[in-house]
C-alpha cells in the first residue's frame, strides 16, 4: 500500500476536523460541535428516540456520513482509530436531547465501550435521559467463540444494519421497543473480512507490506494484521467461498453465531474498506451472491454494496449477513417492519439513496447545540449531602496527595508492565482534583458538587483507568442520589457502602476485567464487598492493601501488560490498583486524623 498522500507530513488527527467541517459546509441539515468533534442532526426530534453512535476517525463515511433523519441522531469522532472521549460522548448527548431515551449503538471495541459506558453513567447521574442503553456492535467470526468469550465479538461493517434499522424505528417506537429490535438485529449479524495489505495513516511510519502472494481472512478495520494467512493466493472464486463457509456453515461450532434456513430473508452487506475500486468492488459483489445462492441456498433481499465503513485506504472488503426473519421473531416485530426501516429514505448523506431536501427550522440551531453542551449538571435539593467543608476538603486532598506522592513507583512499574503512563495520569487527575478544592468547591460541603466536579476532572484522564473510575464515579452519584432519596435522612457509612456496591455492579456491565486478571478491579471488588458487609471503611482499606499486594503474583489478563513479554516474572504490584489504594488510605488517614 503506497505511503504517499497529499498531507504527508500532517498528523492524520489534524485532517478530522477538517473533514467534519467540509462534511457539515457541504450538508446544511448537519450541525457540528466543532471542539467535541460531534456531528449532529438538526432535524433531532426530542419526543422520539436519539440514537447516538461514533468511534474512531478514518473509518469514513462511517460514523458521521450516517447522521440524518432516519439513521443516526449525532456521533462522537474520536482520533485516528481511538475512541472517543467521554466529554465528546455527552456533547453530542446534550446536542439531540429526548425526552423519550438515548440509545448508544457502538462497536465492540474496549475504548468504546468504557466510554460511551461511562457517559451513559453521566448522564443518568446528571438528569440528562430520561432511559439509557449502551448497546455493543458484535458481528466478527474471525475469532470464533473461544477467543472472543471474554470481550465479545469484534464490530465490523455490519453493524450498519442494525444502526439504520433502529434509527428508523425511533422515530415510530418507544425507547423499549428500539432497544428490544436493536440487540435482536445486532445478533443475527456475521461478518468476515479480507484484505491484500495494511492501510498507511499519513504521518505516522509505515506497516510492513504483506508479500505478494498472500491475503489476509479475518482483517479488522484498525490495521490488525488479520485472523489467518492464505498463501499461495487463492483464486477470487476460492477465497469468496472460503469466507461464506466461516459465516454460513451451521456444524462450526466456534463461527455458527447465526443460523440460515431457507427461504430466510436475508440482507447482505458488500464494504470497502478504502482501497477497492469501485469495479473490484461489484465483481466481489457479484460472485459473493452467486456463491450465497449456489451454495448455500440464501437469496439476499436486500444488496448493500459500497464504502460504509473504510480503513482509510485499506486495500480489502468484510461480507455481512443479516437474518432479519430471526431478528423478527426475537424482537416480536414482522420481517416487513424491520426491511422497511431499512428501506426508508433518510437524510444522512452516505446511506445509498436520494437524500431528502432540508428545510431549516432555526436560524440559531447549532449555536443552541453548542450551549447546550456546556450546561453544568443538576440535582435537587432534597437528594444533596452535606458534611462539614473543611472534612470534605481534607478527605479528598490528603487521598491526593498519597497518589501524587506515589507517582514515581508507578510509573516505574508501568514502564515494565504497561507503557507507562499510569503515574504521570494518576497524578494529572490528582492534581486537577486539588485545583478544584482551591478553587472553593468544597465550601459548601456538598457531596454532590464534589463528585460531578471530580468526574470532570476525570473526563480528561485518558486510557483505561480513566473511563473505569469514570463509570465508577457515575453511577456511585447516581445510586448515591437514589438512596438518599429512598433512605430520606442523612447519608451514614451504609448509605455509602450500598452505592458504591451498586455502583461497582454497573461497572461491572462494562468491562470483562473481574478480580484476578491483575488490574484495578482486583483491588475495587473486594474492597466495595468489604465496605459493604461491614460499613467499616477502614477495614475495607486494609482490605485494599492486602489485595494491592497481592496483585505481585498474577498474571496479566487485560491490558497491554497480557502480551509484553517483560511483564513475566516481575514482582511488582499492578500499577491501577495500587493508585486506588493510595487514594482510598488517603481518604482513612484523613478521616482517623478528625
Amino acid at each position: 500500500m503506497s505511503d504517499k498522500h497529499f498531507f504527508p507530513e500532517t498528523a492524520a488527527n489534524t485532517l478530522v476536523p477538517r473533514y467534519l467541517r467540509a462534511l457539515t459546509a457541504a450538508n446544511p441539515h448537519l450541525g457540528l460541535i466543532d471542539s467535541e468533534r460531534v456531528v449532529y442532526s438538526k432535524e433531532n426530534d426530542p419526543s422520539t428516540v436519539s440514537v447516538i453512535s461514533g468511534g474512531g476517525s478514518g473509518h469514513e463515511p462511517g460514523w458521521s456520513g450516517f447522521v440524518g433523519d432516519g439513521a443516526l441522531s449525532a456521533v462522537a469522532c474520536g482520533d485516528i482509530f481511538a475512541s472517543p472521549s467521554t466529554k465528546q460522548v455527552l456533547a453530542a448527548t446534550r446536542a439531540v436531547p429526548s425526552n423519550e431515551g438515548t440509545i448508544f449503538m457502538i462497536t465492540n471495541y474496549t475504548g468504546d465501550k468504557l466510554h460511551f459506558g461511562l457517559a451513559a453513567e453521566r448522564a443518568k447521574a446528571e438528569g440528562l435521559c430520561k432511559n439509557v442503553a449502551v448497546i455493543p456492535l458484535t458481528d466478527d467470526v474471525s475469532l470464533g467463540r473461544t477467543k472472543s468469550a471474554v470481550v465479545g465479538r469484534r464490530g465490523m461493517p455490519g453493524h450498519v444494519v442494525p444502526m439504520k434499522i433502529v434509527g428508523a424505528a425511533a422515530k415510530r417506537h418507544g425507547f423499549q421497543k428500539c432497544v428490544d429490535i436493536a440487540k435482536a438485529v445486532n445478533a443475527e449479524v456475521v461478518s468476515i473480512g479480507s484484505a491484500l495489505d495494511h492501510c498507511h495513516v499519513p504521518g505516522r511510519a509505515k506497516h510492513e507490506t504483506l508479500p505478494a502472494d498472500v491475503v489476509v481472512v479475518g482483517a479488522g478495520i484498525h490495521n490488525e494484521p488479520g485472523a489467518q494467512r492464505l498463501s499461495p493466493f487463492p483464486p477470487v472464486e476460492d477465497l469468496i467461498a472460503y469466507c461464506l463457509k466461516l459465516l454460513c456453515d451451521p456444524n462450526d461450532p466456534e463461527r455458527a453465531f447465526v443460523k440460515f434456513n431457507k427461504d430466510d430473508e436475508v440482507v447482505l452487506v458488500l464494504n470497502n474498506y478504502g482501497g477497492l475500486s469501485n469495479l473490484e468492488l461489484g465483481a466481489l459483489t457479484d460472485e459473493t451472491i452467486i456463491q450465497l445462492g449456489r451454495t448455500w441456498n440464501i437469496k439476499p433481499v436486500r444488496i448493500l454494496s459500497d464504502a460504509f465503513e473504510t480503513s482509510l485506504n485499506g486495500p480489502g472488503f468484510s461480507i455481512s449477513l443479516c437474518n432479519l426473519s430471526n431478528a423478527a421473531k426475537e424482537c416480536s416485530t414482522s420481517v416487513s417492519e424491520l426491511l422497511e426501516f431499512l428501506d426508508q429514505k433518510t437524510s444522512c448523506v452516505a446511506w445509498p439513496n436520494v437524500a431528502i431536501p432540508f428545510k431549516e427550522t432555526t436560524a440559531s440551531a447549532t449555536e443552541s447545540a453548542a450551549s447546550a453542551a456546556e450546561q453544568k449538571p443538576k440535582f435537587s435539593a432534597d437528594t444533596d449531602i452535606k458534611i462539614d467543608p473543611s472534612l470534605l476538603d481534607s478527605i479528598i486532598r490528603t487521598a491526593c496527595k498519597a497518589a501524587i506522592a506515589a507517582e514515581p513507583k508507578l510509573t516505574q512499574w508501568d514502564m515494565i508492565m504497561g507503557d507507562g503512563d499510569c503515574g504521570e495520569a494518576v497524578q494529572g487527575v490528582s492534581e486537577s482534583i486539588i485545583k478544584t478544592l482551591d478553587n472553593g468547591i468544597a465550601k459548601e460541603g456538598s457531596i454532590l458538587s464534589f463528585l460531578f466536579s471530580t468526574t470532570e476532572a476525570v473526563d480528561d484522564m485518558g486510557g483505561s483507568l480513566g473511563a473505569i473510575l469514570g463509570i465508577l464515579l457515575s453511577a456511585f452519584t447516581s445510586a448515591l442520589q437514589d438512596n438518599v432519596k429512598s433512605k430520606g435522612g442523612p447519608a451514614d457509612a451504609s448509605t455509602y457502602a450500598q452505592s458504591l456496591a451498586q455502583a461497582v455492579t454497573t461497572l461491572k456491565k462494562y468491562t470483562g476485567a473481574r478480580e484476578g486478571d491483575r488490574t484495578v478491579m482486583d483491588v475495587l471488588i473486594p474492597f466495595a464487598d468489604a465496605f459493604a458487609q461491614s460499613s467499616d471503611f477502614h477495614a475495607a482499606v486494609q482490605v485494599a492493601h492486602d489485595k494491592a499486594e497481592g496483585t505481585k503474583s498474577l498474571k496479566a489478563k487485560f491490558g497491554r501488560a497480557s502480551y509484553v513479554s517483560e511483564a513475566e516474572g516481575q514482582d511488582i504490584p499492578d500499577p491501577g490498583a495500587w493508585a486506588f489504594y493510595e487514594w482510598v488510605a488517603g481518604m482513612s488517614k484523613a478521616i482517623k486524623q478528625q
